[in-house]
């Protein structure tokens, strides 16, 4: 990584802007701190391509005609969501899931190049409108305080990582531009139609990307997984990605979409039509998700749909649940005590309980403020005397967050989960299913997030804090317009 020094500076610019995007109350702070985020963005992007590289792009003409095609097309996309700011939220939904290789420096990288578009677009239609003087609602501080903290303490981190690039990664590529969306998303009108729309959206999403998955299944073919492919020829079933390179990735999207249906069966009072239509819906994301053979996906399903079904069903439900839900708590106890007989733990957990293990380790290095951020997989990569971190990520976002941010930055993480908890129950208060539907959403990125990771480089998942400050800014100003 070139100017590593430089990378630091913009890291902590952008600390400074993601305090500025979702703190402040006013108009000039938060145009000040999304320009911090983006001039700190791009900042590290050019540390992490190398001056070489950029020099290529843009001294090659293909590579300048690129970049002006880039800039046309967010100025573009800018005009309709200036004239329709409340369509904000579904463009970035829409253009969430889709991530293109693409070569960063000496590395090929799987970027969300869609919704940066999208975003920037979003980004300069709310500056022309906060221009114009539009009233704009800021994000409740339940909820920006933590994220600000927790962000801007990342950033920070920055400065004693023990690997820049990976952590120039997830500040350039996720962190940052993902608070920036949440600072949009928030400040935009909150309609009546955007629940219905962000379901259709999100359901569609799935049908497609579950109906590329078992045209998979019957020709073997597969995308940006050529690891997978060599996996599948020493197995007797045969794993998919659709559009994503991962399929544990293709499994919580496709695990999201359902959970949000089984709320709209269960809480909605619907006609038969209706059930049997989103029935149907639920049978085909599932059968996508089956050939995902992700088993993170599968016990996120389950967890989301024990406690949506706690949730809406009747008091006998409810207790035969739980006794159900405990037998089979130890029927599953007493087959792990025979499968564990006789075999170590690393062997029963495929090599988890050594991840686990190692992590430990490099929390242990530095125990209040950690080793800094996307630098986990690496220093327990040496503490394992592996030659490569990639092997070694601890798959599980709380005992990333503990050493990569030591004590300090886990408090602050679980700070925003309980601040997002709370700020939840306000939200029930007003609307009740919306509200359901974003902690299941939230529900399922957090248990998905303990065996798989990628909690907060999950456009989901700043989303969801998004929508419900969005919601929350709209119940707190239904009483002031009442007033007047």
């Amino acid at each position: 990584m070139e100017h590593t020094e430089a990378a630091q500076v913009c890291a902590l610019v952008g600390a400074l802007g993601s305090v500025l995007v979702v703190v402040p109350r006013g108009r000039a702070l938060p145009l000040l701190g999304l320009a911090l985020l983006g001039a700190a963005t791009l900042g590290i992007v050019r540390s992490l391509a190398g001056d070489e590289d950029l020099a290529t792009l843009f001294n090659d003409p293909a590579g300048v005609v690129l970049v002006a095609v880039g800039i046309a097309a967010m100025t573009l996309g800018a005009i309709p969501l200036v004239r329709y700011p409340a369509a904000v939220p579904v463009a970035l939904l829409v253009a969430a899931p889709f991530r293109i290789p693409v070569q960063v420096g000496t590395e090929e990288a799987f970027l969300l190049l869609p919704l940066y578009l999208v975003l920037a677009s979003s980004v300069l239609a709310l500056a022309y409108r906060t221009l114009r003087g539009a009233q704009l609602t800021p994000p409740p501080l339940l909820l920006a305080l933590p994220v600000a903290a927790l962000v801007a303490f990342t950033a920070v981190s920055f400065v004693w990582t023990q690997d820049e690039r990976e952590g120039g990664v997830i500040l350039a590529f996720f962190l940052f531009p993902f608070v920036a969306g949440l600072a949009v998303v928030a400040r935009t009108p909150f309609s009546d139609w955007l629940p219905r729309a962000l379901l259709v959206t999100l359901v569609g999403l799935g049908v497609m990307f579950a109906a590329i998955g078992m045209w998979q299944v019957q020709t073997r073919t597969l995308f940006f997984a050529r690891d997978l492919e060599v996996a599948n020829a020493y197995t007797s079933f045969f794993r998919v990605t659709s559009l994503f390179k991962d399929p544990s990735l293709y499994g919580r999207y496709l695990v999201v979409p359902i959970a949000v249906l089984i709320v709209v069966l269960w809480l909605r009072r619907g006609r038969p039509a209706e059930w049997a239509g989103i029935a149907v819906l639920i049978a085909v994301l599932f059968a996508g998700l089956f050939y995902s053979y992700s088993q993170s996906s599968f016990v996120a399903l389950f967890v989301v749909t024990f406690a949506i079904t706690l949730l809406g069903a009747s008091r006998r439900l409810r207790i035969a649940l739980a006794a159900c839900a405990l037998v089979a708590t130890l029927a599953a106890a007493a087959v792990a005590a025979d499968a564990v007989n006789g075999r170590s733990a690393r062997d029963v957990t495929s090599g988890r309980s050594r991840l686990v293990s190692i992590t430990i380790d490099v929390f242990e290095v530095n125990p209040a403020v950690g080793v800094g951020v996307g630098s986990q997989p690496r220093a327990s990569g040496e503490a394992a005397g592996r030659r490569t971190g990639r092997r070694s990520a601890s798959h599980t976002t709380p005992l990333t967050v503990l050493a990569e941010l030591g004590l300090i930055g886990f408090i602050l993480y679980l700070w925003l989960l309980g601040a997002c908890a709370w700020a939840l129950w306000l939200l029930a208060k007003r609307d009740w299913i919306f509200a359901v539907g974003l902690a299941a959403v939230l529900l399922v990125l957090v248990v998905h997030s303990l065996l798989y990771a990628g909690f907060f480089e999950d456009p989901l998942t700043w989303g969801v804090f998004a929508l419900l400050a969005a919601g929350m800014a709209k119940a707190q100003e239904a009483p002031r317009l009442l007033a007047h």
